[in-house]
């Protein structure tokens, strides 16, 4: 079974988008990808498809293992391609007489009817263009798929076509979208991608959202507790240091110093939160979306 594994991973552009991301994603994998807006959603995608790398941590595939990247845009060089003719040109040189009828297969996997065929890219829809690209991808038989944004473009019935694919597909798939209705449907896991520390939970989007708030808000009152403590062993070390000057006590100086490095111990695990806001990730609903 092909698997891609990352080992406390992280990327700097200049400032931290993510770092220490360890997960395997393999069989029966559809990963949901959330971040903010320029919070490192496609930059992942690129160090999991090799086309870029992470500033710190291995990202390992397994032997041999394709890896299919459906970016947001389409290539120039494939807009006045005919749409069976840009799908084809994905296929090697050598395969692609013996295997013309790969192309009519995934043309209709996607519902393309016998007119779009040999329409030339830039005249179809966004949306087209955004199914010619995943099938492009998808015609290449990769062991994993990267989907950035697919809804983009789509209207009510292709997202419904394409919910039903991704279902229905035999690889895994990491999926950045921002359509919460489209994660719900399609997707087994998610992982909120942030500077700080990213959580990943066994749970489409909206249960994972809701277990991704609570754990939030138990970091914040041990944060809260631990910040009570700090000020607690500083304020006893401050009075046990005056009364260990007063009376010449070295005891009392030692003990001082001790409550300090226990203070500065607790301050150092502390590790500020930086929730993912529903307005800052701009997830939309269904009917917006289209």
């Amino acid at each position: 079974m092909p698997t891609i594994t990352l080992r406390d991973v992280g990327v700097l552009s200049p400032h931290a988008l993510f770092h220490n991301l360890s997960l395997i994603i393999g069989d029966g994998d559809r990963i949901g990808l959330i971040a903010g807006n320029g919070g490192g959603k496609t930059t992942l995608l690129r160090c999991l498809a090799g086309i870029a790398e992470p500033t710190s941590g291995p990202i390992v595939r397994s032997r041999g293992m394709r890896v299919g990247y459906v970016e947001q845009d389409v290539p120039a060089n494939l807009l006045n391609l005919p749409l069976a003719e840009a799908i084809r040109r994905a296929l090697p040189a050598a395969e692609r007489e013996s295997n013309q009828w790969r192309v009519d297969v995934v043309l209709d996997e996607f519902a393309a009817s016998p007119e779009l065929h040999t329409r030339p890219l830039h005249e179809l829809s966004g949306g087209w263009q955004r199914l010619a690209l995943i099938a492009r991808t998808w015609i290449g038989e990769p062991d994993l798929m990267l989907l950035d944004e697919p809804t983009n473009h789509l209207d009510l019935d292709k997202i419904k076509m394409l919910e039903r694919w991704v279902v229905d597909c035999r690889v895994p798939m990491v999926i950045a979208s921002h359509d919460r209705r489209f994660l719900d449907a399609c997707t087994t896991r998610t992982l909120f991608l942030r500077p700080g520390v990213s959580r990943f939970y066994a749970h489409s989007f909206s249960r994972a959202r809701q277990l991704l708030a609570e754990d939030d808000a138990a970091q914040e009152a041990k944060l809260a507790k631990d910040a009570q403590e700090i000020h607690r062993l500083r304020r006893n070390a401050n009075e046990l240091k005056n009364v260990g000057i007063n009376s010449g006590s070295d005891l009392l100086l030692k003990k001082s110093k001790q409550l300090r490095q226990r203070a500065a111990a607790i301050e150092e695990t502390l590790t500020p939160l930086r929730p993912v806001r529903d307005g800052e990730i701009r997830l939309t609903n269904r009917g917006t979306h289209a």
